[in-house]
């Protein structure tokens, strides 16, 4: 999965857009592997900060992006691939892209968790082309991170490292990519992997 990801960032390094990845992953074992990272993110973000329950129980829907590689060398860019879960069941596989220009070079990778705090905020982002507004900032989770955090333009947005380690992370100007389970898969939706 780190492969795909980093290959995804190479491509918005050399045009400034992600859009050589498709939303789902195209084989059953990518999708089992999807599912697992999932699963382990917010089995993470839980132990991370056992607060984050509210947002996942609160929400209308979230979307987990277990692995986004991000990287810059003057031109930079992020790509990571996750799930939507509502009403307790996966929905859908959507993407996160992201295009910047800098100075800084290096990268990272960390989990990024998105929750919609309203049906009509998380209907904006099945319906197409997504985007967070400028206005919107991630949190990086730690212990009692979540007890601080606020939904923003009915968004809220979680960052966790790899190994559950604090990192923050800019999050202007994501695009979200979204399709729905049956139409990756032509199967109805099914229990989200955090619940299995």
């Amino acid at each position: 999965m780190r492969a795909i990801a980093w290959a995804c960032m190479l491509v918005a390094v050399g045009s400034l857009c992600l859009t050589g990845c498709s939303t789902a992953p195209k084989t059953a074992t990518g999708q089992e592997n999807l599912d697992q990272g999932v699963r382990t993110t917010i089995d993470t973000a839980r132990r991370t900060d056992p607060g984050i329950q509210q947002f996942i129980d609160k929400s209308a829907g979230y979307a987990i992006f277990p692995s986004v590689g991000k990287g810059a060398l003057i031109v930079g860019g992020a790509f990571g691939r996750g799930e939507l879960i509502q009403g307790g069941q996966m929905v859908g596989y959507c993407t996160l892209t992201q295009a910047s220009v800098g100075v800084a070079a290096g990268g990272q990778e960390y989990s990024e968790l998105v929750f919609f705090q309203t049906p009509a905020v998380l209907n904006d982002f099945r319906n197409g082309e997504y985007s967070l507004s400028t206005d919107v900032s991630a949190v990086a989770l730690k212990t009692g991170a979540s007890a601080n955090a606020n939904f923003t333009n009915g968004v809220a947005v979680f960052t966790l490292g790899q190994g559950g380690l604090m990192v923050e992370a800019s999050v202007v100007g994501q695009k979200f990519s979204f399709q729905p389970v049956a139409v990756a898969q032509n199967v109805p939706a099914r229990p989200t992997p955090a619940t299995r």
